[in-house]
């Protein structure tokens, strides 16, 4: 009635009929295991193997170059009631290692003499009778000139070895940076002769301006010891910079009792540089110095 039966008792016509859709459904399932199984499974061509973090900004890391510390200004202060004694340069000095070794040689030399100076002063006052006086030594320098081929340095120096009062000194320490080593005027001049031709009558003209303004009155005449033009040559010279660049500028300082009385004390005449300064200048010299 029903037809061929399988031998689980489904009718035959009901089993073909429904083939087709199994075929499908199992068709289905294995497409959707397969895109499950991509999905999981990356393609080694496409994705390239992952790097360890770590390791790689380990290797990219780079350590900081150490810091060069900065050479700082020196002051000593060693006072007693037998000297008082100060010495200071710059941080421009401090910072070349043949410049410190000069200066502390300089330093404990006239720190040894003045100290001897005022110990023999004092034992020679107790003999006596007479009171002793604190002797002194002060020397300070400053940076006048600090360019890419020149450093220039102006000492003052104050002495006191207990008379009526005490006396002021200067003196230069001149430093090519190029060849490393100290040099003088002279070194950068084409002659002594030509350089004091050129630059003589202006200072003796200044020198009379810086007189007059101290005395309050022109200088009329010549006749007086402190009226008369000093010898530039035989005082302190030292180069300045204002611009940080080239020298622009000399300092010609004169210590008391040179140019006028005590009373009057220093005088300080800048020349700036022109060309007919310019023209006394050694030509491997001349870059270092403005263009007038």
């Amino acid at each position: 009635m029903f037809g061929r039966q399988s031998r689980n008792g489904w009718p035959l016509t009901r089993i073909k009929s429904a083939m087709p859709n199994l075929l499908m459904l199992r068709a289905a399932i294995l497409s959707t295991v397969a895109l499950g199984v991509c999905a999981c499974t990356p393609s080694t061509p496409d994705q390239p193997e992952p790097k360890n973090e770590e390791t790689a900004s380990t290797s990219t890391i780079v350590p900081p170059a150490p810091k060069v510390p900065m050479a700082k200004a020196f002051a000593v202060d060693d006072s007693t009631d037998v000297l008082e004694f100060k010495y200071s340069y710059p941080a421009a000095a401090a910072g070349v290692p043949d410049i410190v070794a000069s200066l502390t040689d300089d330093m404990k030399t006239n720190k040894a003499s003045a100290l001897k100076a005022a110990k023999s002063d004092q034992a020679s006052a107790k003999e006596s009778g007479f009171p002793f006086h604190t002797h002194s030594y002060q020397t300070q320098w400053t940076a006048k000139a600090a360019t890419p081929r020149l450093l220039g340095l102006l000492a003052e120096s104050y002495f006191y070895t207990g008379g009526a009062h005490g006396m002021t000194g200067y003196k230069t320490l001149l430093w090519d940076k190029v060849a490393k080593r100290e040099v003088s005027i002279d070194d950068m001049t084409i002659s002594r002769n030509a350089f004091a031709t050129v630059i003589t009558p202006a200072f003796c003209k200044r020198l009379n301006d810086a007189r007059a303004e101290k005395r309050g009155a022109p200088v009329v005449s010549a006749d007086s010891e402190f009226d008369r033009c000093v010898d530039p040559l035989r005082q302190t010279i030292v180069p300045i910079s204002k611009d940080g660049k080239t020298v622009d500028q000399l300092l010609i300082v004169i210590g008391p009792y040179e140019a006028g009385p005590y009373a009057e004390g220093s005088y300080e005449i800048a020349l700036p540089v022109d060309r007919a300064l310019l023209s006394t200048i050694k030509p491997e010299w001349r870059d270092a110095f403005a263009k007038g």
